[in-house]
Order: structure tokens, then sequence, then C-alpha cells
């Protein structure tokens, strides 16, 4: 037959010993979704074989390349500007960015606006920007408007220069007089 004192100080200690694993568990989840870093306005050139590929600015950047799948996170939005071979532009900005290290994808997310050299622009809710591949593609609704056509449609793909742009499942085309 068990005690009550020792039915007590068994209760004490396991209860006890449980809120110190409570506690370790609490603090390891907040060092692992703990940034490593924090830095606000940001002015960031990307070279690559001497030559520039793109200038990033935002207003804050937190780095989580602290965890297994290691990304940059932009929660004020970006201002991305991307250079080709021939030094053309093309202007980008959103309301929220997260960049991903090991993949070099750019998520774009909330009012994406982009804007190339030719004056050729996209709107949508979402873009993917991949850097290796230098692509662009989304799965989202845009509208594209190029100097004869404004195009809407669910999806866009194209390469970074956009002589291969394309609206996926078009649901409307206007023609635009020059």
């Amino acid at each position: 037959m068990i005690k009550p004192y020792n039915l007590i100080i068994f209760t004490s200690l396991f209860l006890l010993s449980c809120s110190d694993r409570l506690a370790e568990l609490n603090q390891n989840n907040e060092s692992f979704f703990s940034p490593i870093s924090i830095a606000k306005e940001i002015n960031t050139k990307y070279v690559d074989s001497g030559r520039l590929k793109s200038l990033l600015k935002s207003p804050l950047m937190v780095n989580f390349s602290n965890m297994d799948f290691p990304f940059y996170d932009f929660p004020d939005g970006i201002n991305l500007t991307l250079f080709d071979k021939k030094n053309d532009t093309i202007q980008v900005v959103s309301d929220k960015a997260l960049v991903f290290s090991e993949t070099d994808i750019i998520d774009l997310r909330g009012n994406v606006v982009l804007i190339t050299s030719t004056k050729d622009t996209l709107l949508t809710e979402q873009l993917y920007f991949d850097q290796k591949k230098e692509w662009l593609f989304t799965d989202f609704p845009v509208r594209f408007r190029t100097n004869n056509y404004i195009t809407d449609g669910i999806g866009f793909d194209s390469n970074q220069n956009f002589t291969n742009a394309q609206v996926t499942m078009v649901t409307g085309r206007i023609f635009i007089e020059n």
C-alpha cells in the first residue's frame, strides 16, 4: 500500500520533471525559430563573374539561414532590379518576399508588380523567380500588359528577358491601339 506522503512526493517530483522538460522544449523552440540576424534598410548587389545581376532593396531582412531549409524573409517587401546580359532591367516590387538559399528561388507575394525595360508590365499576387534558371512563373491570376495587349489569365511563365513570356489559361485579352 502506498502511503499518502509517498504519493505526494512522487507526484511533486513528476510534476517538477515535466515542467523542467517543458521549459527546455520551449527554449529549444525559441532558438529553432529565432533568426540568426535581422537587418534594416538593406541595399544588396549580386554580382556573378564580374557582372551585376541584381540589386535588392528592402526596409527589413530577417535571416533564417540557421534552419534546415535556410531562407531570408523580407516581411516589409522588396524592390528588386534584375539586369540581363545586355544590361536591360526588370523592376520587381512586392509586399513580401522569401529567398531560399539552397534553391535560389525568390517567392514574391502580395501586390507583385514587374516592369520590363520595354515597359511590359505584369501584375499578380504571387510570383516565383528561379535565379539559377533565370525563369519567372506563377499559377496565380495575372494581368500582363504589352504595347499592344492586356492579357488576363491564370498563370504566367517566362524567361528573365521576356523573349518567351506567356500567360497560361487566358481568361481575357484586350487589343490596345497605339
